[in-house]
């Protein structure tokens, strides 16, 4: 198994920066998703649609997240009141990571084309929502990837490190910035074919 490597993340402009300490397959699972919640969140952003492709994301724990610069552009939203905490960067509209709305679920998703270089996180071992031709979905590696997950958020519990985290003042819960819930109906909108 190849060393872990600090990689350095950053949103499209640059503005928005930082490092994923001690990457590599041990410390997450490299994961690919097709949902309409994560296709509508990048429409949502101005960003290009990613259909038919899938979503990159790296699920690790938030205290391997380093925010070295732009932490003031650094926003947050959902498309619901009990949905995931979608982080993207205010200037330039990058999607960045996905965490649960409970800062002790220690849990991040991390969009992979943050990174320069995504050799060190291992290869994708994990898809959800895979489109089929039937019109329904179906997933590659989820028991796996649930459960490392799982096993992540209980070792942070039982040592502390889920209060190291960039996105949540632990004493509090509370996101570091102000969360925007969407209107009701907003996902629908965005995936609508145009006419």
């Amino acid at each position: 198994m190849a060393a872990a490597r600090d990689l350095a993340f950053a949103c499209n402009c640059g503005k928005l920066g930082g490092t994923l300490r001690g990457a590599a397959p041990n410390v997450g699972t490299h994961a690919e998703c097709s949902c309409r919640d994560c296709r509508a969140a990048e429409l949502h952003l101005g960003q290009p649609d990613p259909a038919p492709g899938p979503v990159g994301i790296f699920q690790t724990t938030p205290d391997r997240v380093t925010i070295t610069k732009g932490a003031d552009e650094l926003a947050v939203f959902s498309f619901g009141d009990k949905n995931l905490l979608r982080w993207h960067a205010a200037c330039c509209g990058t999607a960045l990571f996905n965490t649960p709305r409970n800062p002790k679920l220690s849990f991040v998703g991390i969009r992979t084309n943050s990174f320069a270089d995504t050799a060190p996180l291992g290869p994708v071992v994990a898809q959800g929502f895979i489109p089929t031709k039937n019109g329904k979905t179906r997933h590659k590696g989820l028991l796996r990837m649930i459960g490392s997950a799982l096993s992540r958020i209980a070792m942070q519990r039982l040592t502390g490190r889920w209060k190291n985290t960039p996105f949540f003042d632990t004493n509090s819960a509370t996101p570091v910035s102000p969360v925007t819930v969407l209107p009701q109906g907003t996902r629908k909108a965005l995936l609508a074919p145009a006419s």
